[in-house]
């Protein structure tokens, strides 16, 4: 049985490393905010465990697992978060971008009225 079970685990972990290195950039932002759905779930699994009452090793466990849960899903905020910041505008560079904008515009109107006479 443990075989079986190394072997699934193996397994998944080649699987898993496969799929996420042929993400492209471009998906990796809704990957991250499945993922910490995904941990999400993982991290009420350990609540149940580690407050089943199945024994002393099991709520030990439990807790550890309570850890690393939250943990993952901090983090995988806190990256999704930081990845999502370097999409966002900057209101500044905004700003004069819309100056420089209605200052051509308004040059370029005084020319068209210069020509028209």
């Amino acid at each position: 049985m443990f075989l079986l079970q190394l072997y699934v685990f193996i397994l998944a972990a080649f699987l898993g490393y496969q799929i996420i290195g042929r993400v492209p950039p471009l998906l990796h932002t809704p990957l991250m905010a499945a993922t910490n759905a995904m941990s999400g779930i993982s991290l009420v699994g350990s609540l149940v465990a580690a407050g089943g009452g199945h024994g002393r090793l099991a709520s030990i466990l439990g807790f550890l697992a309570v850890v690393a849960a939250t943990t993952n899903v901090v983090g995988g905020f806190l990256i999704t978060d930081r990845m999502l910041g370097m999409f966002r505008r900057d209101a500044k560079a905004d700003a004069a971008a819309d100056a420089a904008a209605a200052e051509e515009r308004r040059r370029s109107a005084g020319r068209r009225e210069e020509d028209a006479r």
